[in-house]
């Protein structure tokens, strides 16, 4: 991989890690289109690094609160809010560990298609609109362990390329009467259990394999794909309130014609 290409498919995985525009169906393009092999296991982990180290960071204060209230509880024999807050997240990502584990091979040999991609783009980004109308009429509720299952079951099928992690969490949270703000928050918390999953897998394959690493272009990559995800949890939460998520939804059903448009040609 050259640096070009290094840095731009950084930026696009900080750029759409957490946004609900698909990270997956962003990465498609620019092998299509110019050509690029596969950014191959070492560049994963990186990227995964850097935005897993952008998500704890901006959510630093709620995990550290997360954390002493577990060991209050401990202590104290007793579930607090704190202890009910970890118990949401652990419940909620069950179900995409169950199905990553039971369907890996067949997302990675079968769905791995502009077709597919192109297809879920457009769906989950119509849904995606849907729910945010119903957001804005809809009485706003707090988070309880029903709701915390039914969001990890609609991240199960996350892995499914195109759909969107971000996308359809937060879509299930605005369904189920989170409000933006909350449910925009559970799912970029609800993010960290995932990429640090998928970064330890990706970590343990990346052992066995004896090829040279390019240190100094995965820290670039990393530090590039981490200080955008960054800035973009930072604008998301400042500005979802105010613009909704019908921008997102534009988005989406443009690029999915673009993909289908790339998949005729």
């Amino acid at each position: 991989m050259d640096w070009w290409q290094a840095i731009i498919l950084a930026l696009l995985q900080g750029l759409t890690e957490f946004l609900p525009i698909s990270s997956s169906a962003h990465l498609v393009i620019p092998s299509l289109m110019l050509g690029w092999k596969d950014q191959g296991l070492a560049f994963d982990v990186a990227v995964h690094v850097g935005t897993l180290s952008a998500v704890v960071i901006y959510f630093r204060r709620d995990l550290i609160a997360l954390l002493l209230a577990l060991v209050s509880g401990t202590r104290e024999r007793r579930v607090n809010d704190g202890c009910r807050q970890v118990m949401f997240l652990v419940v909620a990502t069950l179900p995409v560990v169950i199905t990553g584990f039971l369907l890996n091979d067949v997302i990675e040999g079968h769905l791995r298609t502009l077709p597919v991609i192109a297809a879920t783009t457009l769906v989950f980004g119509l849904v995606l609109g849907l729910a945010d109308r119903s957001a804005r009429d809809g009485i706003q509720r707090d988070l309880t362990l029903p709701i915390a299952l039914a969001v990890g079951i609609a991240q199960a099928i996350a892995p499914v390329p195109g759909v969107s992690r971000s996308g359809v969490t937060i879509t299930a949270g605005l369904l189920l009467g989170l409000g933006h703000q909350r449910a925009a928050r559970f799912s970029f918390l609800l993010s960290i259990p995932v990429i640090a999953g998928a970064g330890l897998l990706k970590g343990r394959d990346l052992l066995l394999l004896e090829t040279p690493v390019p240190w100094l272009q995965l820290l670039l990559a990393a530090l590039l794909a981490g200080t955008t995800a960054y800035a973009c949890i930072a604008a998301f939460l400042r500005l979802i309130d105010r613009i909704g998520l019908m921008p997102f939804v534009y988005y989406r059903v443009a690029l999915a014609l673009v993909l289908a448009a790339l998949w005729l040609a």
